[in-house]
């Protein structure tokens, strides 16, 4: 992992563990001591503070545009779903159906010692879902809309909160609700819903591998993995910094199963009746937590400059004096000139830090959160118009000492938007070479791979295979839950079969990813 561990000797770090100590601890102190989420009162639920949010925000409007430019338009749907609608399609319910939260009164009343309870009286005809998922209500509302092969393809999206009832929770990455984006369309025919199944898979493959910094594998689901109902599940695998996988986006192929249960039907050319082609396609609050886990290091978050809330942050170094105010009109110039600048085609976000606390303290605040540039002016800055400049991603010099370049400051507006765009690039080229380097394609044996702590960090392994089902299948996946192991995806881009199934021994016919995963 980056970081100072490999240079052989000790160094203090802002936060309290490191990755290599106990990643798990670490990804939380990040969450905490980076101000991105908190505990709710609610077991599984958080809540999202300002600079979580704002990532999420710049997640959010950075991929509306995208999904608006495939054609698709926003709407929005009911977050309590009738019991029926589920009822309706076998395979999907059972799928979600542990998963579920429910609401079958609509009041409460006093029970005479204090307390609430459910009004008996106020019991539901029907129970309502609370939202796992929106393809059956969706699909409802796609059935009362489609009524011609003219009123095809049918594209919206909704960006909403689901509620899914999980037994072992973690911010960010499995909470009992979270916020995405879900994408639902109907088609004509299987050739063009595997076309939008597709390009959905492409802009999340793109978007992580651009404003998330974040590489990625795409590739199509095992049988086994795929989404409840589906007839195909394709995802984007992200290689987090203890080798664990995170599946960061899917995009599914439904087929006409959901079509024939919400009665979507259209009169074809001809005259006929045919049932429409369905997809849905997902990303959600799961991405911060990928981006935490693929770029943080042992001094906390460090932020994608595309989607960090502020790109760059001045901090002045106030003294309570008479020098104040040049400090502080010095640092309002600075705030102009930069905010006058674009960096990814977008003005650049500035903040001047005016809080009333010792200048060190809001530095190492910002290093937390992962501000990507850091500027800190002081009164000799002013008499040398410089700013001594912090660059996130490169924090430290070789000696351990802070990493901070005292630079004219129209030298540093003329270089900050490609210093934010070189921070990006930084960023993924680091994450790259580390899933790169960290797939293994020789291993004979998973047990072995796999175990002790040596193996703690040891990522993943793509083996060959023949694609088995039904009791085949269900074998292997036995034996890879006993050694805590799942199947990730198919890369898309994977080289040419050459060899045997790694499990059954049958020629192969595509590689299969294996590896931990969150």
């Amino acid at each position: 992992m980056p970081g100072q561990a490999a240079r052989g000797w000790a160094m203090k770090h802002a936060l309290s563990v490191t990755r290599q100590q106990n990643f798990a601890a670490w990804y939380q102190e990040v969450i905490s001591e980076a101000d991105l989420a908190e505990e709710s009162g609610v077991r599984g639920c958080m809540v999202i503070r300002p600079w979580g949010y704002g990532m999420w925000e710049r997640i959010q409007k950075l991929m509306d545009a995208e999904i608006k430019k495939a054609g698709v338009e926003n709407c929005y749907f009911p977050l309590f779903i009738p019991l029926s609608f589920f009822e309706k399609e076998a395979d999907h319910v059972e799928g979600f159906a542990k998963e579920m939260a429910v609401v079958t009164h609509h009041r409460l009343v006093g029970d005479g010692k204090g307390k609430l309870i459910p009004d008996p009286e106020s019991k539901l005809e029907e129970p309502l879902v609370v939202r796992p998922t929106s393809e059956t209500v969706i699909g409802a509302a796609m059935s009362r809309w489609v009524q011609s092969w003219r009123d095809l393809p049918l594209l919206v999206n909704q960006w909403a909160n689901v509620v899914r009832w999980e037994m072992r929770t973690r911010m960010f990455l499995r909470t009992s609700e979270f916020l995405w984006q879900e994408g639902h369309t109907a088609h004509v025919d299987r050739e063009d819903a595997m076309k939008e199944t597709m390009r959905a898979l492409e802009m999340y493959r793109a978007f992580a591998e651009g404003p998330l910094a974040m590489p990625v594998v795409a590739g199509e689901k095992p049988e086994n993995e795929r989404f409840p109902g589906a007839v195909a599940t394709y995802s984007i695998e992200a290689m987090m910094q203890d080798g664990k996988a995170l599946q960061a986006g899917t995009s599914h192929y439904l087929g006409t199963g959901f079509a024939e249960a919400a009665g979507i039907k259209y009169q074809d050319k001809e005259g006929g009746q045919q049932f429409a082609h369905t997809t849905s396609w997902g990303v959600s609050t799961r991405m911060i937590g990928g981006v935490i886990m693929t770029h943080g290091d042992d001094d906390g978050l460090r932020c994608p400059p595309q989607i960090a809330p502020w790109q760059i942050v001045i901090v002045p170094m106030l003294r309570d004096d008479d020098g104040d105010a040049a400090v502080l009109d010095y640092c309002r110039e600075l705030w102009r000139e930069l905010g006058a600048l674009s960096a990814f085609g977008e003005p650049v976000r500035v903040l001047l830090d005016t809080k009333a606390a010792k200048a060190s303290n809001k530095r190492w605040a910002w290093v937390k959160k992962g501000a990507p540039i850091i500027v800190e002016v002081g009164p000799r800055d002013v008499s040398e118009g410089k700013a001594a400049v912090l660059r996130r991603d490169r924090l430290y010099k070789d000696d351990g000492k802070l990493n901070t370049a005292f630079t004219p400051k129209d030298d540093f507006v003329a270089q900050a938007a490609g210093m934010l765009e070189d921070i990006q690039t930084t960023l993924h080229s680091e994450a790259k070479a580390r899933l790169e380097a960290n797939i293994a394609r020789e291993v004979t044996d998973l047990a072995a791979h796999f175990k002790g702590d040596e193996a703690k960090f040891a990522g993943w392994v793509e083996v060959q295979w023949a694609r088995p089902t039904g009791a085949a299948l269900d074998k292997i996946v036995e034996q890879l839950k006993a050694l805590k192991l799942t199947m990730r995806n198919t890369p898309l881009d994977a080289a040419p079969v050459d060899g045997k199934c790694f499990f059954t021994g049958e020629p192969a016919v595509e590689r299969m990813l294996i590896g931990r995963t969150y």
